[in-house]
C-alpha cells in the first residue's frame, strides 16, 4: 500500500483539474477531429487532446493505486 498522501493528493487533481482539463479537450477534439479527415497533420493534436479527455480517468487510476507523480 502506499502513501495515503497521494490519494489525497490525487483526489484534489481529479476533483478540481481534471474535469476542466477534460471538458476543454472534449471540446477542441471535437473540432479538431473532424477536421483531421481533411488536415492529416493535425492527428497528433487530436491525440494530445484525446489524452487530454481521459486525464480524469487517469487522476482516478493513480488516486486508487496510491502513485506518485513522479513516478
Amino acid at each position: 500500500m502506499g502513501n495515503p498522501i497521494w490519494f489525497v493528493f490525487w483526489f484534489l487533481i481529479f476533483w478540481f483539474i481534471s474535469f476542466f482539463v477534460a471538458f476543454l479537450a472534449a471540446f477542441f477534439y471535437i473540432i479538431v477531429y473532424t477536421l483531421e479527415v481533411i488536415f492529416r497533420e493535425l492527428s497528433g493534436l487530436s491525440g494530445l487532446l484525446l489524452q487530454g479527455i481521459q486525464f480524469p480517468h487517469y487522476c482516478l487510476r493513480a488516486m486508487l493505486d496510491f502513485k506518485s507523480p513522479c513516478a
